[in-house]
Order: C-alpha cells, then sequence, then structure tokens
C-alpha cells in the first residue's frame, strides 16, 4: 500500500514537471511571422516569434492547422535563438521548417528534446 502511494507521487510529480517545462501546448503565442499554406490546402502552418524579454533570446514557435478537418491546431516546431522562420513543402506530408524535416501530422521538433 505504501509503495502504491508512493509511486502514485512520484509519477504526479513527473508528470507536474513535464506539464510545467515540456508541454508544446504551453509555450507562449508571439507575433506571427510567416504563414504556409499547403498547395492542396489540406494544412496551414503558422510560424511565430514569442518575445524573449530582457531574460531570453527569441525563439521560433509552428503550429498545424488543419484546414479540411475541425480538429485543434497543434504546435509543431519550438526553435531557441531564431527570430525568422522558412518553411517549404516538400510532399503532402512533409514539410522542412529551418531546417528540420517532419512528417505531418504526427512528428514535431522541440529544441528541449535535443
Amino acid at each position: 500500500m505504501l509503495l502504491s502511494i508512493g509511486l502514485l507521487f512520484i509519477g504526479l510529480i513527473g508528470y507536474g514537471i513535464y506539464w510545467a517545462f515540456f508541454d508544446v501546448n504551453r509555450l507562449p503565442t508571439g507575433d506571427l511571422i510567416e504563414q504556409s499554406t499547403f498547395p492542396n490546402g489540406k494544412y496551414t502552418i503558422n510560424a511565430y516569434v514569442p518575445s524573449g524579454g530582457a531574460t531570453t533570446d527569441f525563439a521560433v514557435r509552428a503550429e498545424l492547422v488543419f484546414n479540411k478537418n475541425s480538429k485543434k491546431k497543434k504546435n509543431i516546431y519550438w526553435n531557441y535563438r531564431e527570430e525568422n522562420a522558412y518553411i517549404v513543402w516538400i510532399d503532402d506530408d512533409t514539410v522542412r521548417i529551418n531546417g528540420h524535416v517532419l512528417r505531418l501530422p504526427n512528428e514535431k521538433y522541440d529544441f528541449r528534446s535535443d
């Protein structure tokens, strides 16, 4: 019983740390700097630069918008020390953002997990 409570407590602490520091869905919004829609209209990628403020550098955040269904937008890209977003569509489900290739809709890039 005590072991179960201890494991539950450790699990809750672990999830709390992930949620507070690593969940890409909690990233700041920022100013829109680039928008790119795939030619068939399936996806749009919006790229933003949140203000770094006085204590941190700039970063680029990109979100995937599903144009043909009502799925919720999702963050797919987060990289530190960047101010521009260069978005190139490779094929129907592959995009390159600032040199990082992502297979959509499931892959994402987060500099914190490199």
